[in-house]
C-alpha cells in the first residue's frame, strides 16, 4: 500500500558486499573459506573446552561462550550473502531484514558485555586470587551471561521493533550486504535524528562504557603484575591478558568507528570494509589468538591428540576426531 510518496516495506534489496568490485567471484569464494574455518576453529574450542576437564574453569566457560557467539555471529550474515550472490537473488524479506537486525545487535552487543566479564575476571584472578572462588564460582558465571543476554535481547528487540516500523521512500536498495541497522535507516521517509541519537547512546552503553571499563581492569592487572615476586606467574598473567586486549581491540576499534562515529564521516564502501572486519575476521581469530597463544588449550589439545591411538579416545564420536585432527594439522 502506498501513501503519497511513501512505500510499505514488505521486501528489500541487498545490494552485496562491495557491488562495483571487479573480482567479487574470488572474493566471496574467500569470505566463504573464512566461514568454514572459523566454523570449525569455534567448533572445536567449544568441543575442547566441554571434553577436557581441566578447563572447566570460569575463565574457560565465558570463552566457550564467546566462541559460541561468534558461531552465531557470522552465521547471521555470510550465508544469506552468500546464497544471494550465487543465485543472483538479492531481496529478503522484511521478517528476514528483520531477524538478521535482531541477531546482529543482539549477539554484538552480548558480546561487547562478555568481553568487559572476562576482562573482570582476569582482575579478581590477578588482583584478588583469594577471593576468585567466590566471586567467580560457577553459579555467578551463569547468572552473569544469563543477565547478560537478557539484556542484549531486549535493546536489541526495541531497535529491531522501531528500524521495521519506519516508513520508506524510493528504492527498497540497501547499500550493505545485510541489513545494517544504519544502511536501512538511510531509506526512511522521515527525520530520524532522534533515533539516530538513541543508536549513539546505545554505543555509550555497549561500546564506550565496556572499553573503558576493560582498560581499567587491565591496568590495575598490569600494576598487580608489576609487584608479582614470580617471574613465571608474571608471564603467565601477561601472556593471557595480552589475548584478550588483542581480541578487544579486533572488536570496539571498528564498531565504535561505525557507530560512536557521524554517519556522514565514512561512505557505504568504508562501512562494508569495517563490517567485513568485525563480523567475519574476528569470528576467525579469536580462536586461533586464544589457541595458539595459551598454553592450557595447546595442552588440552595435545592431551586428547595423544588418546587417538587408545581405545577411549576411539569410543568418540568420528566427527570429533576429525575436527581435532584438522585443528592439529593446521597449528603444526
Amino acid at each position: 500500500m502506498e501513501r503519497g510518496n511513501e512505500t510499505s516495506m514488505d521486501e528489500f534489496i541487498l545490494l552485496g558486499l562491495f557491488p562495483e568490485f571487479r573480482h567479487r567471484t574470488f572474493l566471496i569464494s574467500v569470505i566463504l573459506l573464512i566461514y568454514i574455518v572459523a566454523l570449525a576453529g569455534n567448533t572445536v574450542l567449544i568441543l575442547l573446552i566441554w571434553v577436557d576437564l581441566g578447563l572447566h574453569t570460569p575463565m574457560y566457560f565465558l570463552l566457550s561462550q564467546l566462541s559460541l557467539m561468534d558461531l552465531a555471529y557470522i552465521s547471521t550474515t555470510v550465508p544469506k550473502m552468500t546464497a544471494d550472490f550465487f543465485s543472483g537473488k538479492r531481496n529478503i524479506s522484511l521478517i528476514g531484514c528483520g531477524a538478521q537486525i535482531f541477531f546482529f545487535f543482539t549477539l554484538g552487543g552480548t558480546e561487547c558485555l562478555l568481553l568487559t566479564l572476562m576482562s573482570y575476571d582476569r582482575y579478581v584472578a590477578v588482583c584478588h586470587p583469594l577471593r576468585y572462588p567466590v566471586l567467580m564460582n560457577h553459579g555467578v558465571c551463569l547468572q552473569m551471561a544469563a543477565g547478560t543476554w537478557l539484556g542484549c535481547v531486549v535493546n536489541s528487540l526495541a531497535h529491531t521493533i522501531y528500524t521495521m516500523i519506519v516508513p520508506s521512500c524510493g528504492p527498497r536498495e540497501i547499500h550493505h550486504f545485510f541489513c545494517e541497522i544504519s544502511a536501512v535507516l538511510k531509506l526512511s521517509c522521515g527525520n530520524t535524528s532522534a533515533y539516530e541519537l538513541a543508536v549513539f547512546a546505545m554505543g555509550v552503553v555497549f561500546l564506550l562504557v565496556p572499553f573503558v571499563l576493560i582498560l581499567v581492569s587491565y591496568a590495575l592487572v598490569f600494576l598487580s603484575v608489576l609487584r608479582m615476586d614470580s617471574r613465571e606467574g608474571r608471564k603467565k598473567a601477561l601472556a593471557t591478558c595480552s589475548s584478550h586486549l588483542t581480541v578487544v581491540a579486533l572488536y570496539f576499534a571498528p564498531n565504535i568507528f561505525i557507530y560512536m562515529t557521524p554517519g556522514n564521516a565514512h561512505s557505504p564502501e568504508q562501512d562494508q570494509a569495517v563490517s567485513v572486519f568485525c563480523t567475519i575476521l574476528t569470528p576467525l581469530l579469536n580462536p586461533l589468538i586464544y589457541s595458539l597463544r595459551n598454553k592450557e588449550v595447546l595442552g588440552a589439545l595435545f592431551m586428547i591428540s595423544m588418546c587417538t591411538g587408545k581405545r577411549s579416545y576411539k569410543n568418540r564420536s568420528f566427527p570429533l576426531r576429525i575436527l581435532f585432527h584438522f585443528v592439529l594439522s593446521v597449528k603444526l
